[in-house]
C-alpha cells in the first residue's frame, strides 16, 4: 500500500531507580553548550522502511542526512550501552543503573550519564546510536528555556552525555501531561479509554473520543512508581498516601501544566506538536522545588509533525511521529513486550531510523546542527576524564 507523501510544513520555526537518599535535583546555575545557528531546511517526501509502515521524515538537505545516517549505521554496534565510572573516576562511590541513565554518587552531587539504551514497556529494547547525547543536550536546551517557569538547577555539564546535579529528595510521582488521546502502552490514555475507562487519574472523559483526537484542554494524569512499572494515581490518592503534601502537589501540578503549555507553543513554532510528556520534581535541602531528570526529550515526550496532523487524523491515519512510538508499535506487532521473557532484536534499519529521528527532533527544536562526537578517544575514556575534571573543580 502506497504511503502518502510528507508535504513541507507551512512553518518550521526512566528514570532513576530508588536511591538512598532517593533522588536528585539540579541547581539554579547552569552551564549550557554553545548553540550554533544554522539554516533550517524544509521537509521532503518520506521513504518507506520495510519493517516500519509509518512515515519517515527527512531533511531536504540529502547530504546532511546521508552524512548522519552513515555515521549512525557505522555506530550501531558501538553504542554507549553501559558505563563503569565507579571503576575509573576515584571521586565516585556507588552506581545505580536506570533504564537509560547510569547514576553515580559523587558525594554532594549525582553524576548522571545518559546512555544509548532504549527503553519501553518497562524494559530495554535496544541501543540507539548517539541517543544519549541527543537526550542530554535536548534536556539542557529545554532546561535553559524554562527557567522562568521553574528552577532546574544543573550544576555542570562536563560532557555531551553527562549532567552533574545536586542531591535532593524526589517526589515519588511522575507528572504526565497530555493534550491528545493516544498511545500504545498499558498506561497510555487511548489504551485505558478504549477499554471503557472514563475517569482517569481524576479526569472525567466524555464518550465518543477517537484515537489521536485533541482534548478540549490539557490534562494531568500522574503516576506513581511500583516495583518496575508506572501506576496511575489520582491527586487525592497522592495526598492521602502521603506521597506529597497538598501544597507541594498543587505547586508542582501548576508548574507541570505551565511547562507543557510553554513546550507546546515552542514546538508549534517549529512545526511540531508536543502531544504528551512526563515531568519529575524534587525538593532540595533548601526546601525549594526543582524540575529534574529530563524535559521534553523524545524519550519523555511524544511529538508529531504539525502540518499533516489534521488531514491524517480526519482520514484515520496515524500522525507522523518523530519519537519512539513506531518502535513500540513494531515490538507490539512482533511479540508481547510485557510478558515475553526474550524479545526479538530490533531490526537495524529501525534502530538507525530512530537515531535519525532523535537527531532530527533535536535539530528542529534547537535550530542547531547536531555535533557528532569525536571518535579518536574511546567514549568511556572521554567521559571518565571529563567527569573527573568536573568533580575536582567542584570540590
Amino acid at each position: 500500500m502506497a504511503l502518502p507523501a510528507l508535504n513541507p510544513p507551512k512553518t518550521l520555526n526512566k528514570k532513576l531507580q530508588s536511591l538512598n537518599p532517593p533522588f536528585f535535583s539540579f541547581s539554579k546555575t547552569a552551564s549550557f553548550p554553545k548553540i550554533t545557528k544554522f539554516k533550517k531546511y524544509p521537509l521532503i517526501t518520506m521513504s518507506t522502511l520495510q519493517q516500519n509502515p509509518l512515515p519517515h521524515v527527512a531533511l531536504t538537505n540529502n547530504d546532511h542526512k546521508e552524512e548522519l545516517m552513515s555515521a549512525i549505521k557505522s555506530s550501531v554496534n558501538n553504542c554507549l550501552s553501559e558505563t563503569h565510572l565507579d571503576l575509573t573516576v576515584p571521586q565516585l562511590k556507588s552506581k545505580i543503573r536506570g533504564k537509560v541513565r547510569d547514576i553515580y554518587d559523587g558525594g554532594d552531587y549525582l553524576v548522571m550519564v545518559t546512555t544509548d539504551r532504549q527503553s519501553a514497556f518497562d524494559r530495554i529494547l535496544a541501543s540507539i546510536p548517539f541517543k544519549g547525547q541527543v537526550l542530554n543536550e535536548t534536556s539542557l536546551w529545554w532546561f535553559n528555556k524554562t527557567q522562568h517557569i521553574t528552577p532546574n538547577a544543573v550544576v555542570s555539564v562536563p560532557d555531551k552525555n553527562v549532567t552533574i546535579a545536586r542531591k535532593c529528595s524526589v517526589f515519588p510521582v511522575e507528572f504526565v501531561v497530555r493534550g491528545y488521546v493516544t498511545g500504545s502502552t498499558d498506561t497510555s490514555l487511548w489504551t485505558v479509554y478504549n477499554k471503557g475507562v472514563r475517569n482517569y487519574c481524576g479526569n472525567n472523559l466524555p464518550d465518543g473520543l477517537v484515537k489521536n483526537q485533541k482534548l478540549t484542554e490539557n490534562i494531568l494524569t500522574p503516576t506513581t512508581k511500583a516495583a518496575d512499572h508506572d501506576v496511575p494515581v489520582t491527586p487525592d490518592e497522592i495526598v492521602q498516601r502521603g506521597l506529597m503534601t497538598q501544597a507541594d502537589y498543587d505547586e508542582v501540578s501548576r508548574r507541570a501544566m505551565s511547562l507543557f503549555e510553554f513546550g507546546q507553543r515552542v514546538a508549534l513554532d517549529h512545526g511540531l506538536i508536543l502531544v504528551d510528556t512526563k515531568y519529575e520534581f524534587g525538593k532540595g535541602p533548601d526546601g525549594q522545588i526543582y524540575l529534574i531528570d529530563e524535559v521534553h526529550t523524545p524519550d519523555s515526550s511524544r511529538y508529531w509533525i504539525a502540518h499533516s496532523y489534521q488531514e491524517r487524523f480526519q482520514n484515520g491515519l496515524e500522525p507522523e511521529n518523530i519519537d519512539k512510538e513506531f518502535l513500540r508499535l513494531w515490538f507490539k506487532s512482533h511479540c508481547n513486550p510485557y510478558e515475553d521473557e526474550v524479545l526479538p532484536d530490533a531490526p537495524e534499519e529501525l534502530v538507525s531510523e530512530l537515531a535519525w529521528r532523535y537527531i532530527f527532533l533535536f535539530e528542529t527544536i534547537t535550530n542547531s546542527r547536531f555535533e557528532m562526537p569525536e571518535t579518536k578517544e574511546p567514549v568511556h575514556d572521554r567521559i571518565s576524564r571529563n567527569v573527573s575534571q568536573a568533580l575536582s573543580s567542584l570540590q
